[in-house]
């Protein structure tokens, strides 16, 4: 399946959650599903209608395929650390991820897009690989030709979260160093990852 390209706000009123990597706006002033009856109360949530939702907003947040999404779950799997925490850990540590919770970008999305047109060095190679993982003693910046872009410029002078804590960045060289591993707890929505490992049990 291709990446969701639709509207955004209506995805996060439909889940009912603000999803920053998705988008810098909020559902405050609408918290009710989209639809002629979205403000209406409806029944019970099924088990699988929980585990989809909580999938859902994984897959949306960060921007990803039912394939990527399949693929980070199978790797997370193999791993010798709770499934989830590891899950989370692996989405959290994409360089499309740390572009945008670095501040360079108002969005997964954009962020995405400024790692596709070639604009940051890895350990100081050119990347543009936006599924590329971090790891602690990474090093990302954006390369000096960027700096004045003016989606970078706008991001950096009003960023949509705190940069987490591991994460080390420096505004004058435009570099973010990896300190440490991905840190799961640090993930800026709440999300009940249990639901979606038992989403996948049966599907992979």
């Amino acid at each position: 399946m291709s990446r969701y390209t639709g509207p955004r706000v209506r995805v996060m009123r439909a889940l009912g959650i603000d999803l920053p990597g998705l988008s810098r706006k909020t559902i405050d002033r609408r918290p009710y599903p989209p639809g002629d009856h979205g403000g209406n109360k409806r029944g019970r949530p099924s088990v699988f209608g929980i585990q989809l939702k909580e999938k859902q907003k994984l897959k949306m947040n960060y921007g990803l395929t039912e394939r990527q999404m399949r693929i980070n779950v199978k790797k997370a799997r193999r791993s010798k650390v709770n499934t989830g925490t590891r899950l989370l850990e692996l989405l959290e540590s994409r360089l499309d991820n740390v572009v945008f919770r670095a501040g360079f970008a108002p969005t997964i999305p954009a962020a995405r897009q400024l790692v596709n047109h070639g604009h940051f060095l890895l350990n100081g190679r050119k990347t543009d690989i936006p599924s590329a993982l971090v790891g602690a003693g990474d090093v990302i910046q954006l390369r000096e030709k960027s700096h004045k872009l003016q989606i970078v410029v706008e991001a950096l002078e009003r960023p949509s979260l705190e940069i987490p804590t591991w994460l080390s960045f420096d505004l004058a060289e435009k570099t973010v160093k990896v300190v440490s591993d991905a840190d799961a707890d640090t993930v800026p929505f709440p999300i009940d990852i249990q639901q979606v490992i038992e989403y996948y049990a049966s599907r992979l």
